[in-house]
């Protein structure tokens, strides 16, 4: 399937350049680095021309080069990230401007590019992130001697961040050319702010459109919420019916993501009347209308440091929405992240259910996470 660049659309003013409504997300290529090079050259082939990769997706950046010979560097948008609170390479790393400087380097080496398209601060997730990327020899200025320098054309970030301090990025960030938020029918929590970038020229990429592969479980409480004969294309029908969303990331582990999900973008965007329909079903399964964890914090801090409201979302997504590959994936994000540890190492000592708003049983649901995702069994309170 050809695409056509009378389909491509603005992506952002700022930037000036156009790509297609899907782009490549590089996180799980295949295994295999000839599967690997043959599955992103179809892609491109037809017609995603964006590709988002980073430093901290193993050897998705290596793989990504490979693909890239014989031409195909010529014919895409090439963008990779890195933050050191995500992904410290080096025990030193930190988030000044000669750390970062050195390793878009490393990206380079690793693309065997002699530029890069765009590159990003990585998961913005707090204020201090977002002012640790701009402050005086931040990475901010280390993006910009890499511009100056010929070796970066565009600069983005992506976040995790409140909508409320997004908003106030996108007031304050002139220089932010593009920026990649989650977004999808069961989580519409940027939606005002895409459109909010969206009108000030930033290109607005969207990750997870397939709620973190939760539309793509046979989750019988998804189905019975929203009937449809598919969800898959149910969710890239939503997201493609935003008129402020420029492009989302299709992640290709297969050729059947490439040309499903072209397939569905073909079709017709849902009917405005569809669309209120299936917000007022997912409204109805948010953690807040099930009563389970928001994610306000007040659990924090651990004593054994681990990231409750993260490890809890995993627990709502397999779980309460029976979808336990989705929990998994981000569970397993989760504690693959710095400083983080797994629910095995919880020792039920129920601070956070002290400190909890909600008053909810997290000892237990620390229990079903390291049964479930660790496959090691917690001793319950009564147990010691």
């Amino acid at each position: 399937m050809g695409i056509s660049q009378k389909e491509w659309v603005d992506f952002g003013r700022r930037s000036g350049l156009r790509c297609h409504r899907v782009s490549i997300g590089a996180m799980r290529l295949p295994a295999d680095d000839d599967q690997a090079v043959s599955l992103v050259r179809q892609a491109i082939d037809a017609g995603m021309i964006y590709i988002d990769t980073s430093r901290g997706y193993g050897d998705s950046e290596i793989k990504v080069g490979k693909a890239l010979k014989d031409g195909y560097r010529e014919k895409v948008i090439l963008s990779t990230k890195w933050s050191p609170w995500v992904a410290k390479i080096e025990e030193e790393d930190d988030s000044s401007a000669e750390c970062t400087y050195k390793r878009i380097r490393e990206s380079m080496e690793r693309l065997d590019v002699t530029y890069l398209d765009f590159y990003q601060v990585w998961s913005i997730m707090k204020p201090e992130h977002y002012e640790q990327a701009i402050v005086k020899g931040g990475m901010l200025d280390g993006i910009r001697r890499a511009m100056d320098e010929g070796l970066v054309r565009h600069v983005g970030l992506t976040t995790h961040d409140t909508p409320e301090n997004v908003s106030r990025y996108i007031d304050e960030a002139d220089w932010c050319e593009a920026m990649l938020f989650t977004y999808n029918i069961m989580d519409q929590t940027y939606r005002d702010v895409i459109a909010k970038a969206h009108d000030r020229g930033i290109a607005t990429i969207v990750m997870n459109p397939l709620a973190g592969g939760l539309l793509a479980e046979d989750s019988s409480v998804l189905k019975k919420a929203i009937p449809c004969d598919s969800l898959v294309e149910l969710g890239h029908r939503y997201v493609a019916g935003d008129p402020n969303v420029d492009t989302i990331l299709c992640g290709i582990s297969k050729p059947s993501d490439i040309v499903n999900t072209l397939e569905n973008y073909a079709k017709p965007p849902l009917p405005e009347h569809e669309r209120r329909s299936v917000e007022e079903a997912t409204a109805k399964l948010t953690k807040k209308a099930v009563g389970f964890c928001v994610g306000c914090g007040y659990c924090k801090p651990c004593p054994q440091g681990l990231e409750i409201p993260g490890i809890m979302h995993a627990v709502y997504l397999a779980r309460l929405l029976e979808g336990p590959e989705s929990g998994k994936s981000h569970y397993d994000w989760i504690a693959s992240s710095e400083a983080q540890t797994t629910a095995s190492y919880c020792t039920q000592c129920g601070e956070c259910e002290e400190r909890c708003t909600q008053k909810l049983n997290i000892t237990e649901q620390m229990r079903y996470a390291a049964r479930e995702f660790d496959g090691k069994d917690l001793p319950t309170p009564s147990q010691g």
